[in-house]
């Protein structure tokens, strides 16, 4: 698999993030796939680190992560990855087909969406106590899983036969819905997607939570 990255970072990449934060994590590891340096700034969200005045002048919405790659600021997870595929890889994660890449930005949409306010948001309850209806965002998470099982069944990845940003978007809130109470046991197919993320070249997980009860 090709990784090679089209120019390297003049200076060294910051990363404002929270460790058990999983749109952190995808960009965390969207980084790491691409062999790039950066440095780890530590938000705590826990103590609202990111609605300080500080952290508001980076992103006016006060929501990790942010990225800063020189002169360049970059907020919203999505919107980063787009950032550094288009930027340090030459069309293997964003790809330059069409069609492919129309198919990339409608499993970002689906991280923005359905994956969001389904496993996400079951974690979000179970973790954070987010006062959310836990069956209601359950049953959107097994729906969402019942949908990806079926794409899984026609390709390894979710954009056909290589990883895509589709793949890092999605991946973390996936392998992370057990601790929302979403089980993964019916979807085999997932759980091989998953397995498969996790044997790429400078994959690194993210960390699970100690607040699950």
């Amino acid at each position: 698999m090709n990784t090679t990255v089209a120019i390297r970072p003049a200076s060294q990449i910051k990363l404002y993030r929270f460790p058990l934060s999983g749109h952190s994590h995808r960009v965390e590891l969207f980084l790491s796939l691409l062999g790039l340096p950066v440095e780890l700034i530590h938000v705590d969200i826990l103590t609202c680190a990111h609605k300080n005045p500080e952290f508001i002048a980076l992103n006016i919405f006060g929501q990790v992560p942010v990225l800063q790659d020189g002169d360049v600021t970059i907020a919203d997870s999505n919107a980063i990855l787009v950032y550094l595929a288009s930027k340090y890889d030459a069309g293997h994660w964003l790809p330059r087909d069409p069609e492919q890449a129309a198919e990339v930005q409608r499993w970002l949409s689906v991280a923005a969406g359905l994956l969001a306010f389904g496993p996400a948001a079951a974690r979000l309850v179970k973790v954070f106590k987010a006062p959310l209806n836990l069956d209601e965002v359950t049953q959107r998470a097994n729906h969402l899983f019942e949908v990806m099982e079926k794409v899984l069944q026609q390709s390894p990845f979710l954009v056909g036969a290589k990883p895509t940003l589709a793949d890092v978007a999605n991946y973390t809130y996936v392998a992370h819905a057990p601790e929302g109470g979403v089980p993964l046991a019916s979807y085999p197919r997932i759980r091989a997607w998953l397995v498969r993320i996790e044997a790429l070249p400078g994959f690194v997980p993210m960390i699970q939570s100690p607040l699950v009860v």
